[in-house]
Parts: structure tokens; sequence; C-alpha cells
């Protein structure tokens, strides 16, 4: 059906595989079209496969598990990303935010939470779900305001007058994740448009100065 939300499960323990499975599969609007146990299966099977959705668990073993996404979003741009851990440590969580991903959960969530941050996924109106302490929660930059490093690369580029398309290909992302990226940026720096954002930016000192810039579409 091409209705169904197609689910792809990475992590290095078969039996959370399989669990994972189980949970999935019995909701009728979702089918698992694939399983991995490392970062460099994760990445041929995403890019296989194409899914809509990747379970991803943070400590696979390969590579770390931030270049893990970028590499499959860069291949896979129509697949979303939600990190599954045992941890939620601020400092991973942050930088796979600043990715883009759709969802971090703890893996004390529920059958239910786990299956409503996989339809969450599938929306446009950009949503995160996020199963993590309210410590955690307290020292993303986001929380406070602040520009997240990937907010900061997306915009520097727009400085250069880059398309949404040429700043989505130059980091790997999705275009619908750079549009989310800039949505944030111009809330954060009460911008109205990326002309505008850029130059509050520069006058910030958060992006280097740059001329010649224009409005893109």
């Amino acid at each position: 059906m091409s209705s169904q939300i197609t689910v792809v499960l990475v992590d290095d323990h078969v039996l959370m595989r399989e669990g994972l499975r189980e949970i999935l599969e019995t909701q009728p609007d979702i089918v698992v079209v694939g399983e991995a146990g490392d970062s460099a299966a994760a990445v041929d099977v995403v890019v296989a496969r194409q899914p809509r959705v990747v379970l991803l668990d943070v400590e696979i073993p390969g590579d770390e598990v931030t270049i893990t996404v970028a590499r499959m979003l860069g291949r896979a741009p129509g697949a979303d990303t939600i990190s599954l851990s045992v941890d939620d440590g601020p400092h991973l969580l942050q930088r796979l935010l600043s990715l883009g991903i759709r969802g971090y959960l703890l893996k004390s969530v529920t059958r239910q939470e786990l299956v409503a941050a996989v339809r969450n996924a599938c929306t446009d109106d950009g949503r995160v779900i996020l199963s993590v302490s309210r410590r955690s929660l307290a020292q993303i930059p986001a929380a406070t305001g602040a520009l997240s490093p990937r907010e900061l690369d997306v915009l520097e580029l727009a400085a250069q007058a880059m398309s949404n398309a040429q700043i989505a290909a130059r980091l790997y992302l999705t275009e619908a994740t750079v549009k989310r990226h800039l949505s944030n940026i111009f809330a954060k720096l009460g911008a109205v448009s990326r002309i505008d954002a850029v130059n509050k930016a520069v006058a910030a000192a958060l992006i280097p100065n740059r001329t010649g810039s224009r409005e893109q579409p």
C-alpha cells in the first residue's frame, strides 16, 4: 500500500530489532522494510530501501552516529531519522537535532510513544518528538534562543546566496530540513526573511560579513 509508512531498523542487538519489528508491524499503516546492525550496513540498507523513517540506535558499531545520520540523509533525502538511546546526554542530543532528526527517544518509552513518534516523522509540520530528561532539555541551546552549530552552517551558506537546494546538497540535508532550520533561525533572531536573518547574524558577529547576498525564493 502506498499509504504505508516504511521503516528501517538499525540496532546491533537482534532481540531489540525483533522487538521493534513486532511492535511496529501490529500497526496496519507501518511496515518494516529492512534492518541493520552497524553504521555501514545502515547506510547501505537505507539507500537500497529508501524508507520513510529510520529508527537508529545511537550506539551502533562503526562510524559515529552523527556521521551515519548525515550519510543517510545525503543519499536517502526522503528518510527521516528517529534516534533511540539509553542515555540523553545533551551534547549528542544537540548535535543530532542540528542534523534535523525528527525524534530522540529513550529506550524506556512505551510502545504507544514509539508508534506516535514514527507517525509524527511523516508529518510536514516539522515537530520533533523528544523523550529526554528536563536536565538535558535545559542544556540544548535552542531552548535559550542561541543558534545551534547546524543552524549557523545553514545561515552562513544562506549569506552566500545559496538556495535551499544548494544548502541541502552542501550539508547533506533534505530541503525540508533546511526549511525547518531557517524557520527556527527566523524565530530565534526575530527575522522576517533570509536577508534580515543574515544581517542580524552579521551584526551580532555570529557569521562572517559577506557582500552580495540576495533573497532566494
